[in-house]
């Protein structure tokens, strides 16, 4: 479609957007990124997908680079977990909901696509590390701040590296496994609690 046929589709009149169809054009987006990458990702492909026309699409997002953009800012739908009044369960809860984020079908697919296109179109990345990882990052790092606030967790904890030794413990194992096994939150857990927990014994500096 050219420029002129697309913005001749945006305004274009008619009948509200369908919640439904955006849906499925989303999904279809997300699945031609983490399968194809940006650059050969087709919007022919997405309405085929999507059993929609080109018009349809362009109606809602007037250039390719507003599709992908939209599809990255939708992997964000989950909610952050509850806080628990035992302050470990509440941390396994963290890393279990971050685990379930990673493991979903598009997950590490995605994340590998967008760093490869990261060099071509930065504001992919840029918008994932905005929308999803600093929203995750976020979570937990709120929840050990309130293990600190508690007394359960060394107020001279180092969270920054203590967030990012627990979330990239996760990439770690499936870069080397392919996949996540039963019970990795509890070992990684049980692994660095006694580094963070006040009621561990501190090793001599």
């Amino acid at each position: 479609m050219s420029e002129h046929d697309r913005q001749s589709a945006l305004r274009r009149p008619g009948r509200p957007r369908d919640p439904e169809v955006d849906a499925m054009i989303i999904q279809a987006t997300q699945h031609a990124l983490a399968e194809e990458g940006y650059a050969r990702m087709s919007v022919d492909a997405i309405a085929l997908a999507a059993k929609v026309t080109k018009p349809t699409i362009y109606r809602r997002w007037p250039t390719k680079a507003d599709l992908a953009t939209a599809a990255v800012a939708a992997l964000q739908t989950q909610s952050p977990p509850r806080p628990n009044a035992d302050f470990r369960e509440e941390m396994l809860g963290q890393l279990r909901h971050f685990r379930e984020g990673l493991a979903r079908p598009l997950g590490m697919a995605m994340i590998g696509t967008l760093l490869t296109e990261e060099t071509h179109i930065p504001e992919l990345m840029k918008l994932f590390r905005e929308r999803i990882v600093s929203t995750r990052r976020g979570w937990l790092r709120t929840a050990l701040l309130s293990g600190i606030a508690r007394g359960e967790l060394r107020p001279d904890l180092d969270v920054d590296a203590m967030l990012t030794m627990l979330l990239g413990s996760y990439y770690a194992y499936y870069l080397e496994h392919g996949e996540f096994t039963a019970g990795w939150d509890e070992r990684i857990l049980d692994a660095i609690w006694p580094s963070m927990s006040t009621a561990a014994p501190r090793q001599p500096g």
